[in-house]
């Protein structure tokens, strides 16, 4: 059986078809945020065979294999790779509605151009012949491939960025490669066996000593300064909710130096550095003209039983529900009036709050930049087709779409890249829709430029980092 993957995939109408295949297919990709592995973008990895790429750490596809009652050896055990690659082969006709199964055969088309459907009775066929492609094909070629402008990786503060300096002098590859600061563990003081083993690895990478705020501080800003000399020009924070509480210097320090000395700290107490250290952080991001990204929304680790065997980001993490207005407002706030409010990304988990983020990035849009507060694209549970339409029909009613950067992958494999055509093909689907109602006008000038720009224009014109020319 053929696939049911056409030309015309998603596209409803003659506008969303023409938007696709004249203006959107062919933009390169800006992946401003992304998770892919510096160490195998440099090393140019060539993957033994499709488990390695396709399924390794994506915990995605083991959530459903779980859903399917797939024991857990054959998601991340000992089971071999063709084991854990046919039990995905059997899972995949049971996630029919759910975009794993666009997903599945997109990548399959797109990289490999099988058509196939994937089951257990293609599984030997399929797992045969991308084997043999991924014998002769690398990392560099995949990114070629798939067009990508810019990769955005997502690194500690600690990282010797050592490969994103081998990927530039060897300048082999046209993908440019940025790296990208995330200091969650600096926040940590809650947990202080963890967080004081983080600052002295701070301490070793920057050569700044830690036992006091001070130091802490000075450390942060060698590293943040270093990432910038290597490229970086975007933070990124992962976190439940923004902290926005008042906390003094002097208070900051003390919980600092409690936590440093093994002691405890109160959940307010932690709260209150968080909050200290994000407006630390904020003003590090503004100086630079760097752009902040804020992921709010995660319940994290449900599963204590699954996160003691198998640690975190292994597929037990949930949408939450947490208060997110007063303390984003008090915390966007803070950084205005210092006139040190960067360019800032906010990414929402909770579809419920779409309309509170849609409303909150228009209050602190300043007119220096256009679109300098955005409302970011459908973020993990919500990189869906329901949920990307509710972001794009959120971020059209309260906002400027036309302003809006776009798509990333937020993905670990170097097959994620169709999830960029996914949201291009709704994108256009959207727009071609509203035309056949008319409620848009049939102007494929206006249009297409607006499709051109959120595709790509948008994300190189805001982020202020090099680009290669992209034939």
């Amino acid at each position: 059986m053929k696939t049911f993957i056409t030309e015309d995939f998603l596209l409803h109408s003659d506008v969303a078809q023409e938007l696709y295949h004249d203006h959107a297919k062919h933009q390169p990709i800006f992946d401003y945020h992304c998770h892919l592995p510096p160490d195998q973008i440099a090393a140019n990895r060539r993957f033994d065979n499709l488990y390695q790429i396709w399924l390794e750490g994506d915990h995605y596809k083991w959530r459903a294999m779980r859903s399917n009652g797939i024991a857990e050896r054959f998601c991340t055990g000992d089971a071999t790779d063709r084991e854990k690659f046919d039990a995905f082969a059997l899972t995949v006709p049971r996630t029919l509605r759910n975009p794993l199964y666009h997903w599945t055969h997109l990548e399959l088309l797109r990289y490999f151009g099988i058509d196939d459907l994937l089951d257990e009775s293609t599984a030997d066929s399929v797992w045969q012949r991308t084997n043999e492609q991924l014998a002769e094909t690398r990392v560099h070629d995949l990114l070629t491939r798939s067009r990508v402008a810019v990769v955005c990786t997502t690194d500690d503060p600690t990282d010797t960025l050592e490969h994103h300096r081998k990927i530039k002098e060897d300048g082999t590859l046209r993908t440019r490669v940025y790296p990208t600061f995330r200091p969650d563990k600096a926040l940590g003081v809650d947990q202080p066996a963890t967080f004081n083993a983080w600052t002295d690895k701070l301490a070793a990478a920057s050569g700044v000593e830690c036992a006091t705020l001070d130091g802490f501080l000075a450390a942060l800003k060698q590293r943040h300064d270093f990432f910038h000399e290597m490229g970086g020009r975007l933070s990124d924070h992962g976190m439940n909710a923004v902290d926005a509480e008042d906390c003094s210097e002097r208070d900051a320090a003390a919980i600092f130096n409690r936590a440093r000395s093994g002691g405890q700290v109160t959940p307010g107490e932690a709260s209150a550095f968080r909050s200290f250290m994000m407006i630390f952080f904020g003003h590090l991001d503004a100086d630079k003209g760097w752009t902040k990204q804020l992921h709010l929304g995660a319940l994290r680790n449900n599963n204590t039983r699954l996160l003691r065997k198998l640690g975190p980001d292994t597929g037990f993490d949930s949408i939450g529900d947490q208060p997110q207005a007063a303390a984003l407002a008090r915390y966007l706030d803070r950084l205005d009036r210092d006139d040190r409010l960067p360019k800032t990304v906010l990414y929402n988990l909770n579809p419920a709050d779409n309309y509170l983020f849609g409303t909150m990035i228009g209050n602190f849009q300043d007119g220096t930049v256009p679109g300098k507060i955005q409302f970011g694209s459908g973020w993990w549970f919500l990189d869906q087709k329901e949920a990307m339409e509710w972001q794009l029909n959120t971020l059209s009613n309260l906002g400027l779409l036309s302003r809006f950067v776009g798509m990333l992958t937020d993905s670990r494999s170097f097959l994620s890249y169709p999830r960029h055509e996914y949201f291009r093909r709704i994108l256009c689907n959207l727009i071609g829709r509203d035309v056949a109602n008319g409620e848009l006008p049939r102007d494929m000038g206006l249009l297409g430029q607006m499709v051109r720009d959120i595709c790509y224009g948008n994300a190189r014109d805001y982020f202020g980092l090099e680009v290669p020319e992209m034939p």
